[in-house]
């Protein structure tokens, strides 16, 4: 009686502070003990998992929000156990989205509907295209299994990260929690980039290519990303509706952002961003369609009339990547000397040597780094070339979809990008909402960055760049929708 008296005398808060860190000091025991003597990482995945289970239950909408949060945090399976499975998967993002499609699947099954509005958009229907002819050259694939694989992975982030967050972004305080939450796991991942970066010397160029793994597979994808946030970041400091303490916050991060992508060294990425701030220039200017199609095809002639002699100047740029920023700025023109230019340009003569052969159906989606090494000429190749297929794949989206789904697969992604881009823009001078008007403008420049950098690598077949790239996307048809009803939505705040 005395011990239960005693137990009713501890105030409640102090018996549930007790209880969590009794728990908390249990479980971090037992991670040490199971790192330590069994050199696996499984005690972590066993809250992972709890938390995924009771989510899901809750609600699948709150499983994306989650998933959007985890995505910058989530490592590739090889890395935890390499050799184990045929093919690799992100975790914990993967097997989540897996069982998130499943889970949409059973509720379209019951009835549940996302509207015609947007199955019906313009943007949803070149979707269709894409996927459709994917599904397509899979059947006709020289290698079936990892074109499933791929077309599977293309499919839940579709689904998810476009189809269902349009239809989430009819709450349109749900568009900015999109990239606060990611912006929330990707923080803790920059910190831990630059701190292993000075840890390795700041000066050292080679170690701007790793010291970001298991989070992504090297500095490019990093780069990528980054980039595609920085837009947003921007838009929120100098937007006068928001509260004082937000743009702060965001002010910060831009500048931790501007750090961490200088840092990166993908100049890929550096270039992307100069990209989008001409296509914002563009938009702010309101320059005419005429006069920017009359430029860009003046730009072209020249080239091609001036060819040999840009060929001749480009050679003779010997300056090679190194951490020196003016340096490494300049070895963006170098096709001489600089490995990573010339294995790109090996990559590329690749895709257009498989294109070549399988022009209408190709190889197979996902397969060219398999199929790739046989094409590779001895006066192409590089000191990093390999025929082992781990040395990345085509280096860009577009050549990539052509040697892999032939011209149509080209030709879908390429439609894909006219499509949005066109519905932000009449989008973007139809409202007079200044919210949708900062949104759309982030989300143009923001995808920009990635059409940009996708003429140099691919990334959407990777969480990391897959989710924000269809949920700005999802962004900017939600914001058409609204729009188009514009005078019959109240504004609401965010």
């Amino acid at each position: 009686m005395k011990l239960n008296q005693l137990y009713k005398n501890i105030p409640q808060k102090w018996v549930q502070l007790a209880a969590f860190y009794a728990v908390a000091l249990a479980f971090i025991l037992l991670n040490s003990w199971l790192l330590l003597e069994k050199n696996t990482l499984l005690g972590v995945v066993v809250p992972i998992a709890v938390l995924v289970l009771i989510t899901a239950v809750l609600s699948y909408q709150r499983l994306i929000w989650l998933v959007v949060a985890l995505t910058p945090l989530s490592i590739p399976f090889k890395w935890l156990y390499p050799g184990l499975l045929p093919v690799d998967m992100f975790i914990p993002t993967e097997p989540i989205l897996f069982g998130i499609l499943i889970l949409f699947l059973f509720s379209i099954s019951r009835g549940q509907k996302i509207g015609k509005d947007i199955t019906r958009h313009p943007v949803s229907i070149t979707l269709y295209f894409y996927l459709g002819w994917m599904a397509l050259t899979t059947v006709t694939s020289t290698l079936p299994v990892v074109s499933i694989k791929y077309l599977l992975v293309h499919v839940w982030y579709i689904v998810i990260f476009f189809f269902l967050l349009t239809f989430l972004f009819k709450h349109q305080k749900n568009m900015p929690k999109l990239i606060w939450l990611y912006l929330l796991g990707l923080v803790p991942v920059i910190f831990y980039t630059i701190g292993r970066h000075f840890a390795n010397g700041m000066h050292n160029d080679n170690a701007a290519h790793w010291v970001m793994t298991p989070f992504f597979n090297d500095h490019t994808s990093y780069g990528a990303v980054l980039a595609m946030f920085i837009p947003f970041l921007t838009a929120f400091v100098f937007s006068s509706w928001m509260s004082k303490k937000k743009r702060i916050w965001s002010g910060i991060l831009l500048v931790i952002f501007i750090v961490a992508e200088i840092l990166s060294f993908t100049r890929a990425a550096w270039l992307s961003l100069v990209a989008a701030i001409v296509v914002w220039g563009i938009i702010k200017l309101k320059i005419r369609f005429k006069t920017l199609a009359i430029t860009g095809i003046s730009i072209i002639l020249l080239i091609f009339a001036f060819q040999n002699q840009i060929l001749m100047k480009l050679e003779q740029n010997s300056t090679d990547s190194s951490a020196n920023l003016t340096e490494h700025i300049n070895s963006m023109t170098n096709i001489s000397t600089d490995a990573s230019n010339l294995e790109r340009i090996n990559r590329w003569q690749c895709a257009i040597a498989m294109f070549e052969e399988k022009p209408f159906l190709g190889w197979g989606p996902g397969t060219y780094a398999m199929n790739y090494a046989p094409f590779q000429l001895t006066g192409q190749r590089t000191i990093i070339s390999t025929n082992a297929g781990d040395g990345g794949n085509a280096h860009s989206e577009y050549l990539g979809a052509l040697s892999e789904s032939g011209v149509p697969g080209m030709i879908s992604f390429m439609l894909i990008i006219i499509v949005v881009l066109y519905t932000a823009i009449n989008a973007y001078t139809r409202t007079n909402n200044k919210k949708l008007k900062t949104l759309l403008l982030a989300s143009i420049t923001a995808l920009v960055t990635y059409y940009t950098h996708s003429f140099l690598n691919n990334f959407l077949d990777t969480d990391k760049v897959a989710i924000p790239f269809w949920g700005f996307t999802a962004i900017i048809v939600a914001i058409d929708l609204y729009t188009k009803q514009e005078k019959h939505t109240p504004e609401t705040k965010w």
